[in-house]
């Protein structure tokens, strides 16, 4: 029978193996980690409950889609509730701007900080549905390892500007400082720098008002385990506490994965296809002999810049902050400057910005009775810096609890019961993730679309390539959708080798 491995248990591997199943394929699927999720694994401590990765869906049809190809309905595994508002912007001098819900809740807030941008955001908005149709419904699953079909798609992507960066292409629309901040943040949640990131990913903006922004009830690790009993219901094995430590290559094919339990016990599987769902960095650079792979891949895997690192604190407190949002994006008294420190300078600087994550302002078992669970993500250089984590983990973690309790949640110090971080040196060494990223490449113009890790692999012929790396990007619709790629790619299964 025809043997798929997928490599990496994160979003995109879970989706490539769903699909490959559903084309009759044996599938196995290796992931290092002791759940399913990649980065959206679960911390349980002290009672209360932390999602570590990915906090809201914007695009629930791409998990609706994956449940439908075994005839289930995704809400019926798990519920999906709308956020309102989808995130809080507090900016240092006091002002916020809540952002979500319908449109003209929207424009209501915009009417309050600058009347003059109500009609500039309608002008973005309207700018966002075309990059939406021709970035992400025409082009995300469409796989672009072929440089005659992103020749082809030259004239559309120059028709919308693709050349500008997200700040650039907000600033031709909104005048208000608060507004081009808040609507120009989002290649952050990608591991992209919005002053150089392409502003195809301004997409975000119509994605986000077309299918809402929503929070699965029991976290994201809720819906992992939904899809993770979907996998076993399939006959999909699955081998967690796994590392994948080479791939064998002959004649220009990979003929096994090489594995390493947790214990130490070694064990090589044989695979007629390999799907990966690792950093395509160290896929290309550890896990394959450099004669299996393409100049193109070495090159890539050598050159291409990377995105910043994450500090995130999760911290449980003994009282509730009812008054603080789902999402709020705590912003720090610069803007452009403190970017260019995080991902030009790679210094650590003075000040920050804050990504925080409120769960129980919707879900109350994230907590015990009476107390918030909260995870504060801190953008940071990856491991490119020169940074000594051990020593400033802690130093860092105490700053982020001063600064929310002078603005966001007063007595925080003296109301925290358990707290505990995550660095870059922690992504490097959990996820395999080269320089501490903690998306991957970044998604700059030059990185995007064919100049990005090929969904097809470059090299191996029974290689191909799922996650942040890959086209078409970071973020759960952009790892969800490069499985869809994958899924275009893969040959169909002979009905005599049909598991």
């Amino acid at each position: 029978m025809s043997q798929v491995v997928v490599v990496g248990g994160g979003f995109g591997g879970i989706a490539a193996a769903l699909r490959a199943r559903k084309k009759g394929y044996a599938v196995t699927l290796i992931d290092r980690c002791p759940r399913l999720g990649g980065r959206a694994q679960v911390f349980e401590r002290a009672g209360f409950k932390h999602d570590a990765g990915p906090t809201v869906l914007t695009a629930p049809f791409l998990f609706e889609e994956l449940f439908a190809l075994f005839g289930q309905s995704l809400h019926d595994h798990v519920k999906l509730v709308p956020l309102k508002p989808w995130y809080r912007f507090e900016f240092a001098d006091g002002n916020h701007f809540d952002y979500g819900g319908t449109l003209e809740d929207t424009l209501a807030e915009i009417r309050r900080i600058n009347p003059d941008d109500v009609e500039g955001y309608r002008r973005l908005l309207e700018q966002s549905k075309k990059l939406y149709d021709i970035g992400f419904t025409k082009l995300s699953d469409h796989p672009f390892h072929s440089i005659a079909f992103m020749f082809a798609q030259l004239p559309h992507l120059a028709r919308l500007g693709a050349w500008r960066t997200v700040w650039q292409m907000v600033c031709r629309y909104l005048k208000s400082d608060y507004l081009r901040q808040a609507f120009s943040i989002q290649p952050l949640l990608v591991g992209g720098n919005p002053f150089d990131t392409t502003c195809i990913y301004g997409l975000i903006h119509f994605l986000e008002q077309a299918h809402g922004v929503h929070f699965a009830m029991g976290g994201t690790g809720a819906l992992v385990d939904a899809l993770g009993t979907l996998m076993v219901e399939q006959g999909i094995e699955i081998k967690l506490n796994t590392t994948v430590t080479s791939l064998t290559n002959q004649n220009g094919q990979i003929k096994s994965v090489e594995i390493e339990s947790e214990d130490g016990h070694q064990k090589s599987l044989r695979c007629d296809y390999v799907i990966s769902n690792a950093d395509p960095v160290h896929l290309y650079k550890d896990l394959l002999p450099k004669q299996a792979t393409k100049w193109t891949a070495r090159f890539k895997a050598d050159r291409w810049r990377k995105s910043m690192g994450l500090f995130v604190l999760f911290f449980g407190t003994d009282t509730q902050y009812p008054k603080v949002a789902h999402h709020t994006i705590w912003m720090g008294p610069r803007y452009k400057e403190l970017l260019d420190d995080i991902f030009n300078r790679k210094v650590l600087a003075d000040d920050f910005s804050i990504y925080l994550h409120r769960p129980t302002a919707t879900d109350p078992s994230f907590a015990p009775e009476g107390g918030d669970s909260f995870y504060a993500l801190v953008p940071v250089p990856n491991l490119q810096a020169d940074i000594d984590w051990e020593k400033t983990g802690p130093i860092l973690a105490d700053r982020v609890i001063d600064a929310l309790g002078q603005r966001t949640l007063p007595g925080l110090r003296e109301h925290i019961v358990d707290q505990f971080f995550m660095t870059p040196v922690d992504f490097k060494e959990r996820y395999l993730s080269p320089d501490g990223a903690g998306f991957s490449v970044s998604p700059i113009f030059s990185q995007s679309a064919w100049f990005r890790f090929h969904n097809r692999g470059e090299g191996p012929t029974n290689l191909f390539l799922v996650g942040a790396g890959t086209h078409p990007g970071a973020g759960l619709p952009g790892v969800v959708s490069s499985a869809k790629v994958v899924d275009r790619l893969l040959p169909e299964v002979e009905l005599s080798q049909r598991l």
